[in-house]
């Protein structure tokens, strides 16, 4: 996979499709990578220009010094995307990348026309439960929230057939580095402001079983979004992409049509 070097971090990325189609950019959740869209992009229609890539700290990405800022992975998605020289954009991102999303919708309406925020927020969780998590991961490594972070990523029947496994290792096999700086991130994030005063077409995606960021969650920040459309994804839970992922294509080409983005 090339690595697009932006000078202070080079970012593992891979673009799929025509390079003239209608561009789509998917950004992953904390302790992932791109492979997260793996089973979906199979499912969406083959006339788009799909860009994926790996959040600095993350996969084959760099990893720098840290904490990282929010403004620095809003940034980073701002410089890929004019590396790949990729504008007007259906943007989708989810988890962490639903908060980039919401930082980069705001900063440049230009790389954005129509938006998925999926299994995010405006705000997730409070500093408090954030410090507490980095602090057992610098005491005892990721392996010490592997499994409780899967308990509230995926549902029960998921959890039980033991499909979380390949998963749980990509997690604890992230940067610790590049985790924490991305926690950071998200524990000094509160978008409800900047986000109330988007103005574009909006999907919000769910997962009725999402122990992250639960569907109330979801829901509250998409209502701040005039005109937004909101989905529940049932029997999914925190990373529709994994665990239901023809469900989740099939909701973003609807929407991808709904939007005028394909014919």
């Amino acid at each position: 996979m090339p690595l697009a070097d932006l000078g202070d971090v080079q970012l593992n990325y891979t673009l799929h499709g025509p390079a003239k189609a209608p561009p789509v950019v998917l950004v992953h959740a904390l302790g992932t990578d791109q492979r997260i869209w793996d089973r979906v992009i199979p499912t969406l229609p083959d006339r788009l220009r799909i860009l994926t890539f790996d959040l600095r700290g993350h996969g084959g990405s760099s990893v720098p010094d840290g904490p990282y800022s929010m403004g620095a992975l809003v940034r980073d998605a701002e410089r890929l995307m004019e590396f790949c020289e990729i504008r007007d954009s259906l943007f989708v991102g989810l988890s962490i990348g639903g908060m980039i999303a919401q930082g980069l919708a705001v900063k440049r309406l230009d790389l954005i026309r129509a938006l998925v925020l999926s299994n995010t927020a405006a705000k997730i969780g409070t500093p408090e439960i954030w410090q507490r998590r980095m602090a057992a991961i610098r005491a005892d490594g990721l392996a010490a929230i592997g499994a409780e972070t899967m308990q509230r990523w995926f549902p029960r029947a998921y959890l039980k057939s033991g499909a979380h496994a390949p998963t749980q290792a990509i997690v604890e096999g992230t940067s610790v580095e590049g985790y924490l700086g991305c926690c950071a991130a998200v524990a000094g994030t509160d978008f409800y402001t900047p986000t109330s005063g988007l103005r574009l077409p909006t999907l919000g995606i769910a997962g009725s079983e999402d122990g992250s960021t639960p569907p109330d969650l979801v829901r509250e920040t998409i209502d701040l979004i005039p005109g937004a459309q909101f989905a529940l994804l049932r029997r999914s839970g925190h990373v529709p992409p994994i665990d239901q992922p023809e469900a989740y294509g099939a909701r973003l080409t609807q929407f991808l049509q709904e939007v005028g983005h394909i014919g």
